[in-house]
């Protein structure tokens, strides 16, 4: 079954807890602490498969989820890091991550072989024995393993193609498809014979390039009659689009008038990309119909170049084909300048920045009801490994706050001993009241 769409859940693993251990050996009264490190865990990770062609497993199989890391043990053994989840799409899938309307793409896997990183595992634990200092001979404190990110994602699968074939249904694009490539797509002669897309390889002369065609088009298609404005993501990433139009059509022009009118409806950037169109079935029509239909559709097409083919007869392919390829290099070339150009304008445009350090150790301070909160990648980040069950965890908290400056914020902002800090989710009080 075919499916160019599917919703997951993707949850990385979580890091494994570190161990608060110390040595116990015989002759050694007072061993010092031992406790490893716990494991990273496993990331989820998204692979483009040219052996992959659908999205389907996905519809039976929608929660994918990494491994955890194992926790650490004494003798100073670190845990197990998580074996990373690696899952094959096709290419050209496009990875979603919604949230509030907002779309954000986080991976566009248009090339075999490619992959992305799509949830990060957990970072493991520190064990005690860490944390041993000359003035801390015996820790008590083990930090918990950081969670893998979790994400309910949208995939797209949208083929990647040189040329994308459009037209009304029965216009001869799956013949075209099946004479002129290696693709053998279902024909018959009734409308919405093709209910998926396909893809063919055509070879011209010393190149070649790549086809799409997909379920034929009809009036209203954008309002969601038909089939094939749910497949039209699939010729969006085309250089070219190659308009089929049944040569034998009563009213040639509004053929083609429709089907612009759809694609115009659907996306204005598939609109705008360059047009050939190819009449079909030539070989049934005298040279003094096919000049007025030619002269008809002339008057709607304006300079788009026409090509007169019969695809069963043979006919006028070559130098269709040959078009075609000349092209799809044309727009390689024109995508080549466009990146060379937006290489020079980044080199040539300074830009000041903070480093990853700097941003890593940012943080802000706010407060909300009784509560004060802060927010940064490295403060939140200690937050979630800190035991809040071991004192001396959240004492190493309040000191880490203390060096980042943030203990001063809280201060002047009014935070007192008895004040809640809120961070991660997590809470506890400012300082620890005296007993």
């Amino acid at each position: 079954m075919f499916a160019d769409t599917a919703k997951v859940f993707v949850k990385a693993g979580s890091g494994g807890r570190g161990a608060v251990s110390f040595r116990h050996e015989k002759f050694v009264d007072k061993g010092g602490p031992d406790g490893g490190n716990g494991g990273r865990g496993g990331n989820v990770v998204f692979r483009a498969d040219e052996n992959t062609n659908t999205l389907a497993d996905f519809r039976y199989n929608p929660r994918l989820i990494a491994e955890d890391g194992g926790a650490g043990t004494k003798r100073n053994k670190h845990g197990r890091n998580g074996k990373d989840l690696v899952v094959k799409v096709p290419v050209g899938t496009i990875v979603m991550n919604k949230k509030n309307e907002a779309t954000a793409v986080l991976a566009d896997l248009s090339e075999s072989g490619i992959e992305q990183i799509i949830a990060t595992g957990g970072e493991g634990g520190f064990g005690n024995a860490h944390f041993k200092s000359s003035t801390r001979q015996t820790p008590t404190v083990a930090e918990l393993g950081e969670k893998g990110e979790e994400l309910e994602l949208e995939l797209e699968l949208k083929l990647v193609a040189d040329v994308g074939l459009v037209g009304l249904p029965n216009a001869g694009k799956s013949t075209f498809l099946s004479v002129v490539s290696n693709a053998r797509p279902l024909i018959a002669d009734y409308a919405f014979t093709t209910l998926t897309p396909n893809l063919g390889v055509v070879n011209v002369d010393e190149g070649g390039f790549l086809v799409a065609d997909i379920p034929g088009l009809i009036e209203g298609a954008a309002e969601g009659r038909g089939l094939g404005i749910d497949f039209l993501r699939h010729v969006e990433r085309t250089s070219i689009v190659l308009h089929l139009i049944d040569v034998l059509s009563d009213d040639i022009a509004k053929d083609y008038k429709v089907i612009r009118e759809e694609i115009k409806k659907y996306s204005k950037d598939l609109a705008a990309k360059p047009e050939i169109i190819a009449l079909t079935k030539t070989d049934a029509v005298d040279d003094e119909l096919m000049a007025m239909q030619e002269s008809e559709l002339k008057k709607v097409a304006k300079k788009t170049p026409i090509f007169a083919i019969s695809s069963s007869a043979g006919k006028g392919l070559k130098p269709l084909l040959r078009k075609l390829l000349s092209e799809v290099e044309l727009a390689k070339e024109r995508v080549d300048k466009k990146d060379s150009s937006a290489d020079v304008d980044d080199e040539a445009l300074p830009t000041i920045t903070l480093n990853q350090k700097q941003l890593g150790e940012s943080w802000t301070v706010g407060k909300r009801k009784n509560k004060f909160i802060v927010s940064g990648e490295k403060i939140e980040k200690f937050a979630r490994k800190t035991d809040f069950d071991n004192w001396q965890g959240v004492e190493r908290l309040r000191d880490i706050m203390k060096k980042l400056g943030i203990s001063h914020e809280l201060e002047r902002q009014g935070a007192a001993p008895e004040s809640t800090i809120e961070i991660a989710n997590k809470q506890f009080f400012f300082y620890e009241q005296e007993q």
